[in-house]
Formats: C-alpha cells, structure tokens, sequence
C-alpha cells in the first residue's frame, strides 16, 4: 500500500501541481493550506510522508517541522521541505529543525516522485 502524504503548502498552483504528481503515482494525499491546519491533520492521520513549505502565512515550515519532530507522530515519519528558499544555509536549518530532505522549488514534475520515494527510503532503512 502506498504511504500517506500531508501537503502543507498554501500556493494553491502548488498544491494543485504536487497533488496531480501524487495522486496520479496512487498515492493517498492530504492537504493543509496552512501550518495549524497541518499539525492539526499531522496529528490526526499520522501520514507516512510530509511535505512542508517554508513559507507560509501563520507560521514557518521551520517551526512547523520542530513541532511535528517533538510531537507524537512516529518517528519514522519522513518530513520533505519543499521550498523556493534555496539561499545558503537554508537547507540546513531545515534538516537542523528536523526536516529528513529538501527539494527545492520550482520542482521538476519528471523527478519529483523519485526524489521524494529517495528520501522516504533512506530515512525508513534507519
């Protein structure tokens, strides 16, 4: 059975861009346009992958990932910053915070998935 994913992104052309990428590779997706919104479902659903905009309008995904990591989701959930930021030090303050990979935007609609399903497994094979 193919994992879960949270998308918590408020740019609805993203939303809509990530959502036809997973949906259409069968994947069951769960969306939250903003941080609350996605601690909310995170809590509820406990997705197998979540995917996390940096920015958005009440909180950063940056506080958005310390609060899942410090939440009682599995710890073998799998938390992907998608994200336009890309100036340095950026994906390291994500990782720091508790992101496990980092694909920046825009994304590439032909490597995506597998980007996504990398980091998914190197983080499950812990």
């Amino acid at each position: 059975m193919m994992p879960t994913i949270l998308i918590i992104e408020d740019n609805m052309q993203n939303m809509y861009m990530l959502c036809y990428l997973l949906e259409k590779n069968q994947y069951q997706v769960l969306k939250a346009y903003n941080g609350f919104e996605g601690l909310k479902l995170a809590r509820i659903n406990n997705p197998e992958i979540i995917l996390v905009d940096i920015q958005l309008p009440d909180m950063d995904g940056y506080a958005i990932c310390d609060q899942l990591r410090n939440s009682d989701l599995p710890k073998n959930t799998t938390i992907i910053a998608v994200t336009s930021y890309a100036m340095e030090g950026d994906k390291e303050k994500a990782m720091q915070v508790g992101a496990d990979g980092y694909i920046e935007k825009p994304i590439n609609p032909d490597t995506f998935i597998n980007q996504m399903q990398e980091v998914y497994l190197v983080k499950n094979q812990k």
